[in-house]
């Protein structure tokens, strides 16, 4: 049997080490990083999202919304920073505090807040994709054109993982994409979705009458998505396919 001086010596030692193990999950942070002109915020185990600044005339100093997903030493990124220096600060942050490569960029329509640092990538020699549309856009614009193409839906394998692009119809624009990550179930809607609140914002090459209709397809398609990053706001849940949807209803 214990004496009183060997049974409080075995609870300190256990009172130790369950106190060292919270502590550790304690000190646990999230990566984030903040900049005047990029936030990078973890939003799951593998996935953030990347805010940087577009100055418009009609909205003013605008937040443009991009993800990552980071897997084995590999990333994916979903629409450029807005610009190519800001392109720059992206990617050598995935790179010194992911301790990852950037394998791809995926554009996910063909506007300047998913486009306006293709420049920086490509002279990363960084593969950059988008769909068949989007590429035939920029290219009316006299854009960095994105250099690999698909119709419909495509797979991005990286790590051991993969993500999903789809296309399911116009809103936005005629082109506007969403991408899918299962492991972590998010999902990047980029301007085809809006946040809770938010106006229609810039209609200049939407389809209205089908954006409803599109969103609906998307929350059909994707029923495990928990987490959804809209092309500008707060990130949320499901709730905002329900909102965009209403929004657009004819």
């Amino acid at each position: 049997m214990l004496d009183d001086t060997n049974y409080m010596k075995i609870l300190k030692i256990c009172s130790f080490i369950v106190l060292t193990i919270l502590g550790c999950k304690t000190e646990k942070k999230n990566i984030n990083y903040k900049s005047e002109n990029l936030t990078v915020q973890q939003l799951t185990e593998n996935s953030f999202v990347h805010v940087s600044y577009l100055e418009t005339e009609s909205f003013g100093r605008v937040a443009c919304n991009g993800m990552v997903v980071a897997n084995n030493g590999e990333a994916i990124i979903f629409d450029t920073p807005s610009n190519n220096e800001v392109s720059a600060d992206l990617i050598n942050w995935v790179k010194k505090e992911l301790n990852c490569t950037v394998k791809a960029v995926v554009a996910t329509h063909f506007h300047v807040d998913c486009i306006g640092g293709l420049e920086t990538f490509h002279n990363n020699d960084i593969l950059s994709y988008a769909n068949d549309r989007t590429i035939e856009l920029v290219k009316e614009t006299n854009g960095i054109v994105p250099k690999n193409g698909f119709s419909n839906s495509m797979e991005l394998h990286f790590g051991s993982e993969k993500v999903i692009l789809d296309y399911l119809g116009e809103g936005h624009t005629s082109d506007n994409i969403i991408g899918y990550f299962s492991k972590d179930r998010i999902m990047f809607g980029g301007c085809l979705l809006k946040s809770i609140g938010a106006g229609k914002g810039n209609l200049e090459d939407a389809n209205i009458g089908e954006w409803s209709n599109t969103v609906a397809k998307v929350k059909s398609q994707y029923p495990e998505a928990t987490v959804v990053i809209p092309g500008h706001g707060k990130t949320g849940g499901r709730e905002l396919l329900d909102f965009t949807i209403e929004l657009f209803k004819n």
